[in-house]
């Protein structure tokens, strides 16, 4: 046990001294909590930590459009709805999507890459050719017309942003796999008669786990930003729920004369997708020393 508590001690304290992943990092807990506020809300009655102040979904036609006011902070839209507490609402609807698309597509993926990189062979020239297949496509356009096929729905956006994450996450592992498998400790536990399977999941895995992990990292930020697109486009989250790519294309038609529909939705997006990035930056330099200057 002390040897992995010193490395995540060690981890913990590097991304510290990294300045844009110690920024990255508190934005995340800020909206991590958020999202934590308005889960408990739903789940537990009574609970009254949460962050709202109107409903996201009560409609006021008398008060459309108002300007951010001491009663709306961030004003209100087209129907009269407190875009404050969409925004808030909204914020675990796009974590939750990206992170489970992530999620999903990290687990299938991982399973291929160790497939193709361990085994080789038949193995490796049928999963990397219908990774490239699935990479040749640009990942919006790929979520796009898988969501079309299956219908629109937050579900259905998070199996179109799986499947295009498992290439994603095969491809790496496979390379790390390719790195690892023929290192002499590896061959001296198959000289011993160790299990492919002992091999691959005690030895191998976490071994190329920190590409996987920062890869994840990244690749979260990527999937929030395809998810926002979907539902710009209105395929992706439908309504009334109050994703923040929804909320875009809601206020687009009137952001001339209201740019408050869009500012605050936008920055939201904004916010995220670089606490994301940036966290995964620190965690590729303290992860990957040959990634330093």
């Amino acid at each position: 046990m002390g040897a992995p508590e010193s490395r995540f001690k060690g981890l913990i304290k590097q991304l510290i001294r990294n300045k844009s992943s110690l920024f990255g990092g508190i934005i995340l807990i800020f909206f991590l909590l958020i999202a934590l506020s308005t889960v408990l809300s739903q789940w537990i009655p009574g609970w009254n930590f949460s962050l709202m102040t109107h409903s996201p979904t009560s409609t006021d036609v008398l008060n459309r459009f108002a300007p951010p006011s001491a009663d709306h902070w961030f004003g209100t839209d087209q129907n009269g709805r407190d875009i404050y507490s969409r925004i808030i609402f909204g914020t675990h609807l796009t974590i939750w999507i990206g992170t489970s698309a992530v999620l999903i597509g990290a687990v299938f993926g991982i399973f291929f890459g160790l497939l193709a990189g361990y085994y080789g062979k038949i193995w490796d020239t049928i999963i990397m050719r219908a990774a490239d297949i699935l990479l040749a496509f640009p990942g919006i356009l790929l979520a796009l017309a898988i969501v079309s096929a299956l219908g629109a729905s937050m579900n259905n956006v998070i199996i179109a942003l799986s499947i295009y994450n498992i290439p994603v996450f095969a491809r790496i592992v496979r390379g790390s796999v390719l790195e690892v498998k023929n290192i002499e400790y590896v061959e001296a536990i198959r000289a011993l008669g160790a299990r492919d399977g002992k091999i691959i999941f005690q030895h191998i895995l976490p071994n190329v786990s920190s590409p996987i992990i920062v890869q994840a990292s990244l690749q979260i930020a990527t999937t929030i930003l395809s998810a926002a697109g979907l539902s710009f486009l209105g395929v992706g989250v439908q309504p009334p729920l109050p994703e923040w790519g929804a909320m875009l294309n809601d206020g687009r038609s009137y952001m001339w004369d209201n740019p408050h529909l869009t500012i605050f939705p936008g920055i939201a997006i904004v916010l995220l997708v670089l606490a994301f990035n940036m966290l995964g930056d620190g965690l590729r330099d303290a992860l990957d020393p040959r990634s330093k200057k």
